[in-house]
């Protein structure tokens, strides 16, 4: 953060949100410090934890895990037994950790591990930002109960009893690694089904239900309040029977009573609404956006803007309102959907629950998705007969 020339600090180099981290860290230790002088704390509420003190270089009295034995903590509503839990195989790699399969208390589940490199790899202030976005994702999800929403089983805030089953045996796992624990779904992402199904695509009564799955999800989280922030087809699930459930919490927020409270670029580049990637508030109208892409996707079984960078989309659709192409053989009233949900103006779009009835009123009993025959023929994803 380097000063002007005439000793001003320019403002958007100032980081608020690490120094607000700082401050907020200082008074937890300062509030900690005044009980233990006060009063003995219950036992009953505490999780002493064996894991070490992680300290920063040049700040010897840093104290970087939240776990540490020499600041008990209270036990969080959401916290599962480890000891009851079995990490098996890997399903998928991100960018903080890994999913696995797992079983917890006999439940086939998957586990997501958050592994955030604390030895060194990143700063203080990077840590405690993922690990307050941990607590914010387990904290929404575990209230929230819908069939089209994954079920959420528990988490750990580092804990000394994780481990993973491999053919050798079991591997201890760091005593600061957390993960989160929910509903195992056997049909694996929405976004790989869509690809299997890229050439033949998907029968219209199939889509219908997929969107309306994922539009009853949408709608209910939006009653609780909360906004999803990065609704994609990578993050809605299919169980057994090709239900959609939507996953990964991970940037996901109770909505702000005042708009202007919600700013900044959250979501993945190909569904962030305007005002998002426009950095101005925001609502949870940019989830009815991100939802009108994902019913476009279901519908076609493809990527939308495959060939444009990251600025390249930034601008067409916020300057140009560049959307994806609608096939002509899509039924109008689905098209109607998608366009509505992803207009420019947030005030336009319609409600969750007003898409769901939408849906709901669509007729898939004559096939849709099939050109008149007084129209011209050829359109990239007709077929005489879609899906399987």
């Amino acid at each position: 953060m380097e000063k002007g020339s005439d000793g001003f600090v320019r403002a958007d180099q100032i980081d608020l949100k690490s120094l607000d981290e700082q401050l907020e860290r200082h008074l937890i230790r300062a509030r900690t410090m005044d009980k233990n002088k006060m009063k003995p704390m219950d036992d009953s509420c505490i999780n002493y934890n064996n894991s070490t003190t992680t300290k920063v270089a040049n700040h010897p009295t840093t104290n970087l895990s939240l776990f540490s034995s020499s600041i008990p903590r209270q036990r969080y509503e959401w916290e599962i037994d480890p000891s009851k839990l079995i990490i098996k195989t890997v399903l998928a790699r991100g960018t903080f950790g890994t999913v696995h399969r797992g079983i917890y208390d006999g439940l086939d589940v998957a586990v997501k591990l958050l592994d955030w490199g604390e030895e060194g790899h990143r700063t203080e202030a990077e840590i405690a930002s993922l690990r307050s976005a941990f607590t914010q994702e387990v904290s929404v999800w575990h209230k929230l109960d819908h069939p089209n929403v994954t079920k959420f089983i528990g988490a750990t805030m580092g804990a000394s009893g994780v481990n993973i089953q491999t053919e050798n045996g079991h591997i201890g796992m760091p005593s600061n690694i957390c993960c989160v624990v929910v509903e195992y779904l056997p049909g694996g992402a929405l976004k790989s089904y869509l690809i299997k199904n890229r050439r033949k695509k998907l029968a219209f009564k199939v889509v219908v239900q997929m969107a309306l799955d994922l539009a009853r999800g949408l709608s209910y989280l939006h009653t609780q309040k909360i906004v999803h922030r990065d609704v994609k087809t990578e993050n809605m699930l299919l169980d057994k029977t090709r239900t959609v459930k939507i996953a990964d919490f991970g940037v996901a927020r109770v909505e702000a009573s005042n708009p202007n409270d919600m700013t900044g670029e959250t979501g993945t580049l190909g569904y962030m609404a305007p005002e998002v990637l426009n950095g101005n508030p925001y609502n949870r109208k940019c989830d009815v956006y991100s939802f009108g892409i994902c019913l476009w996707e279901i519908y076609c079984c493809d990527m939308p803007y495959p060939d444009l960078s990251f600025s390249e989309v930034t601008s067409a659709v916020v300057r140009q309102n560049l959307r994806p192409e609608i096939p002509r053989c899509c039924p109008s009233s689905l098209a109607n959907v998608m366009k509505r949900c992803w207009d420019a103006n947030p005030d336009k779009r319609p409600e969750m629950d007003e898409v769901v009835s939408m849906i709901e009123a669509i007729d898939t009993s004559k096939g849709g998705g099939m050109i008149p025959v007084d129209q011209q023929q050829g359109c990239f994803c007709f077929r005489k007969h879609r899906g399987p």
